[in-house]
């Protein structure tokens, strides 16, 4: 897969428009800063303190691109002139598989940008490049999943799209708590 992939989310009329791309080092610091948030420490799995953690996590993108199963995209407010703004987030695609009828979407907002629609957005320009591009391979559905405690996460499926499915059982460590499945299906 191609990891020049760039996506735009168009501006509103009180919020900028979205880039999403692939990570790249200049993203580090941000990342980490991002990563300080408590709040979204308790609901990521990745815990990126410092510079070496940055690259590490920043490989694990890039060995995601070129393996064709997970495609992560940071998320940058666009700036007047057309130039990448600050980060506001992630967007991730995971579980991909050849021929695969499903795949996984995930998201985060770091929390100076959180309650401006940065998850809904990136996720709906995420969820239409997904299907477009997998779709002719067979990828039929998108789950999103997320813990019954996030009720952020839930109002971001429920804007987005995504149907509430059911209730799934914890399965520590991973999911620690029982969690929510939401499914998006083409042309929902």
């Amino acid at each position: 897969m191609n990891s020049s992939v760039t996506l735009r989310a168009a501006a509103t009329q009180a919020l900028p428009a979205l880039v999403l791309r692939p990570w790249s080092a200049r993203d580090i610091p941000s990342l980490i800063e991002a990563c300080r948030d408590p709040v979204l420490r308790r609901w990521t799995s990745h815990q990126v303190d410092d510079e070496a953690g940055g690259a590490r996590w920043l490989e694990t993108q890039r060995a995601g691109w070129a393996g064709g199963e997970r495609f992560s995209f940071a998320v940058l407010e666009e700036g007047p002139g057309g130039e990448e703004g600050p980060l506001v987030g992630n967007t991730a695609l995971k579980g991909v598989t050849p021929g695969g009828p499903a795949a996984e979407v995930g998201y985060w907002t770091a929390a100076h940008a959180r309650g401006k629609g940065v998850a809904p957005r990136a996720l709906e320009v995420l969820t239409e490049w997904a299907f477009g591009t997998f779709g002719p391979e067979g990828l039929e559905r998108l789950d999103l999943l997320h813990q019954v405690d996030n009720p952020a996460s839930c109002r971001v499926a429920s804007k987005s799209g995504y149907a509430f499915d059911r209730v799934l059982p914890a399965t520590p460590p991973a999911f620690p708590r029982d969690g929510h499945l939401h499914v998006r299906r083409p042309g929902d």
